[in-house]
C-alpha cells in the first residue's frame, strides 16, 4: 500500500508521468487479454463467457464504445475512437485513480479488468477471477502445479486488493 500510496502521491501530480503512464496503459488496451477469445477448449470458452463477455458489454455500453475480439492470433484492431474515449477516460482520473488504474492493469495484464475494479463494476475476486481465466481452465485440464499457479494467484489478488483499497474511500 504505500508504494501505491507514494506513486499517487509523487508520480501522478506531474502531467509528463501521467501522459507516459496513459500511453502505457493504452498500449495494454490495444492488445487487452479480454480481446483474444477461443473456441476450445470447453473450460475456456465458458470461462471466457461468464468473465469477459459481460464486460464488454459493460464497457461498451458504459462508454459508447466499439470493441473488437478476435479468435485468433491476429490482432484486433480497436476504433481510433475508442482509444481516444478509453484516454479521455483516463485523463479525467485523478492521482489516486491513476495509481489503482496502473496498478490494477499490469496486476491482471488487462486495462479492461483494471477499468472495471477502479470504476467498481468488478469486485477484487472478480477481477481476480477475469484475470485468470485462461490459467483455471488450464487448471481444469491438466491440474494445478503447487507453488506456482496458487502464488500467482493470491500475488495478483493482492495487487488488485491494494488498488481497490486505495479507492475504497474515494
Amino acid at each position: 500500500m504505500t508504494s501505491l500510496v507514494s506513486r499517487a502521491i509523487d508520480a501522478f501530480e506531474d502531467e509528463h508521468t501521467r501522459t507516459e503512464v496513459r500511453a502505457q496503459l493504452l498500449k495494454y488496451f490495444e492488445t487487452d487479454t479480454i480481446f483474444y477469445h477461443a473456441d476450445e477448449p470447453a473450460a475456456l470458452v465458458k470461462l471466457q463467457e461468464q468473465h469477459w463477455k459481460p464486460m464488454l458489454d459493460w464497457a461498451r455500453e458504459t462508454f459508447g464504445v466499439e470493441l473488437q475480439v478476435s479468435d485468433s492470433l491476429l490482432v484486433p484492431t480497436q476504433p481510433q475512437e475508442t482509444i481516444k474515449k478509453f484516454e479521455s477516460v483516463l485523463n479525467s482520473f485523478s492521482p489516486w485513480e491513476m495509481a489503482a488504474m496502473e496498478r490494477a492493469t499490469y496486476a491482471s495484464k488487462s486495462f479492461l479488468i483494471g477499468l472495471a475494479l477502479v470504476k467498481r463494476r468488478l469486485d477484487v475476486e472478480q477481477a481476480a477471477q477475469a484475470a485468470h481465466a485462461e490459467v483455471n481452465s488450464q487448471i481444469e485440464q491438466w491440474g494445478e502445479v503447487e507453488d506456482t499457479h496458487d502464488v500467482d494467484y493470491h500475488d495478483m489478488r493482492r495487487q488488485l486488493g491494494s488498488a481497490a483499497c486505495l479507492l475504497a474511500d474515494y
